[in-house]
């Protein structure tokens, strides 16, 4: 094993080849076929330095806020992706081991050089997986890697990732720019006081950083302190939530309150697609069981049925877009939801319904066309079945791109084979990252106009589209869709 100073001099040595030879090849994910590979390369020239929109992802608006240097290279690449800390999990690292924090206070390993030591020794699981593309691509194109990361050059890896954070070039604001973002939305609960994005918007800054409305805690009767979620909500937003006529209303506020920071969209994160359209007297029963406690699980997901259909008629009303993400079943592993909370990796995939659980909403709402209701899943099966159809037919209706589990090369191009064919592409909202991991959102979007402009050049090569045609639809893709999708 080299020591740390011959490992720095090897990094420094290979750095300039990094992004041409080593770490990313210009034809990554290109067609291996030499006809089409030479298409995609022409499409991808056309989209690969337009803006990124980025209109659904978990970014920290405080580091916008307050513009700080990223402390250390775990902090930035471990610590807050759950395709990382999942992976090495799975391969027996304690969460403890990564430095994240319990909720009991309890100690955890703090020394964040020994965090990225423990990545770099397990490098090798992220073999032909999307996470070792988005991390080769920022660590060639950000920090001019070279070399494989590994045990042998983790410490100059971390030193020359810790030198460049401290530069001002490497400020979030700064690296927000380099990116090319034109926009990009941060997901707050109706609980938060936007005091970030106030912060933003206060500083003079001209990055487009907005919010998006996700209610999740206060229409959830089985998420965690739903009770006194909904109290607070109630003081925030000035109304009488012990009456449905109340909650609605208090919804409706503090919608409004969110566009004011530039909400284009709402964010459902549901178990299930199911929604429901019961009459006022049955929704102010069941508002009443929600709020008393004494609610089962059947009544709960007709509560989360039913508040989605009253999420779309806001929608209709106030224009901003819905977002419908179901089929996660929330924190699968009792253990490490009750040492460190929600949303630590441990969300797997389940069947979901569409056509039968969306019809009392669509019965309503599907034919309006000032509502849009942009559709996710992580159940692929139903792309041909039930969803490409849909969106095929209801004009409030878009696809949302792969999502989560199926953000990777395989992911993209099995939708767009199966969801085209019915859908189209413009039933579909091009791409968003839906990351926590910043420094993944170049790549994330490199990969997806890739896997775009592969999939155009097949349809060239094969005489089904042509080039000036499949230009027009890698742009579209990769920039006019989001943007027109989330009224950015």
């Amino acid at each position: 094993m080299s020591s740390p100073r011959s490992a720095s001099r090897s990094v420094t040595q290979a750095a300039s080849a990094g992004s041409r030879h080593g770490l990313i090849h210009p034809d990554r994910l290109f067609p291996i076929e030499a006809e089409a590979r030479a298409i995609a390369r022409r499409l991808h020239e056309t989209v690969e330095h337009l803006p990124i929109l980025s209109p659904h992802g978990h970014t920290e608006p405080r580091w916008f806020a307050e513009n700080k240097a990223f402390p250390y290279p775990a902090t930035l690449y471990v610590k807050p992706d759950h395709y990382v800390t999942r992976m090495l999990y799975s391969q027996g690292v304690t969460l403890e081991e990564l430095g994240i924090a319990r909720k009991d206070g309890g100690p955890v390993e703090s020394d964040p050089r020994r965090v990225w030591r423990s990545f770099a020794e397990r490098y090798h699981l992220f073999r032909g997986t999307p996470t070792r593309a988005w991390l080769d691509h920022s660590f060639a194109t950000l920090f001019d890697l070279g070399e494989r990361l590994s045990a042998h050059n983790a410490d100059a890896c971390f030193d020359r990732i810790a030198e460049r954070l401290a530069t001002a070039q490497f400020r979030p604001r700064a690296l927000f720019e380099r990116f090319n973002i034109e926009a990009i939305a941060t997901t707050e609960s109706p609980l938060d006081d936007l005091r970030w994005h106030r912060m933003i918007r206060d500083s003079g800054w001209t990055g487009r950083v907005i919010t998006a409305y996700r209610p999740d805690s206060i229409v959830d009767p089985e998420f965690d302190g739903f009770a006194d979620n909904l109290a607070r909500f109630g003081e925030v937003a000035g109304e009488d939530v012990g009456t449905w006529e109340g909650y609605l209303a208090a919804h409706r506020k503090r919608r409004a309150f969110f566009k004011t920071f530039g909400a284009t969209s709402t964010d459902h994160g549901h178990p299930t697609a199911q929604t429901a359209d019961l009459s006022l007297a049955e929704a102010r029963r069941l508002y009443a069981k929600v709020r008393s406690g004494r609610v089962t699980q059947a009544k709960a997901e007709t509560f989360r049925a039913q508040m989605l259909t009253e999420m779309a008629a806001m929608s209709l009303e106030d224009q901003l877009v819905m977002q419908l993400h179901p089929g996660s079943l929330r924190n699968h592993n009792p253990l490490l939801h009750a040492a460190f909370g929600r949303d630590i990796g441990a969300d797997i995939p389940t069947r979901t319904d569409y056509v039968r659980a969306l019809k009392p909403l669509l019965d309503r709402f599907g034919n309006e066309r000032g509502f849009t209701l942009i559709l996710f899943t992580l159940d692929e099966t139903a792309y041909g079945r039930e969803l490409a159809p849909l969106a095929g037919h209801y004009p409030c209706l878009r696809l949302g791109p792969p999502w989560w589990f199926f953000d990777s090369y395989e992911g993209m191009k099995r939708f767009r084979e199966i969801a085209t064919e019915t859908a189209g592409f413009y039933n579909t909202v091009g791409f968003n990252d839906d990351t926590r991991a910043f420094c993944s959102i170049p790549a994330r979007h490199d990969v997806a106009r890739r896997v775009d402009c592969a999939y155009l050049a097949e349809l060239v090569a094969t005489h089904r589209l042509d080039e000036d045609e499949a230009q027009e639809v890698a742009q579209d893709l990769a920039y006019r869709l989001p943007k027109a999708a989330y009224k950015l």
